[in-house]
């Protein structure tokens, strides 16, 4: 199994990003993809997650409204429409693979993980 997350930069306050996570190796078709991100010196934090039985969303408090999750069907991938960005918002962002599909904001019951893309919002 393997995950490929991309699309991360450096971004002015305000600006869009949009970020891509292409999952190969996983036959599975009752699972989850959440996004998580990672600033230094802090805890890795669930930001949203998509189902992709249901296609149930989830977001983070602080992300709702700025942020989109979606699965295109056709290449296994999953977006992160990132708007209106803010300087807290910077850091490595990472996909993962919940087998469970459960959704957890945990980052522990993931399965694969993704090696991550680095995004930084700063004027």
């Amino acid at each position: 199994v393997q995950l490929q997350a991309s699309g991360g930069g450096s971004v002015q306050p305000g600006g869009s990003l949009r970020l891509s996570c292409v999952a190969s190796g996983f036959t599975s078709g009752y699972y989850a993809i959440g996004w998580f991100r990672q600033a230094p010196g802090k805890e890795r934090e669930g930001v949203s997650c998509i189902k992709v039985t249901d296609r149930s969303t989830y977001y983070a408090d602080s992300v709702k409204g700025r942020f989109t999750i979606s699965r295109e069907n056709a290449n296994n991938t999953v977006s992160l429409q990132m708007n209106s960005l803010r300087p807290e918002d910077t850091g490595v962002y990472y996909c993962a693979i919940d087998s469970l599909a459960n959704c957890p904001w945990a980052h522990y019951p993931y399965d694969y993980w993704g090696q991550g893309t680095l995004v930084t919002v700063s004027s």
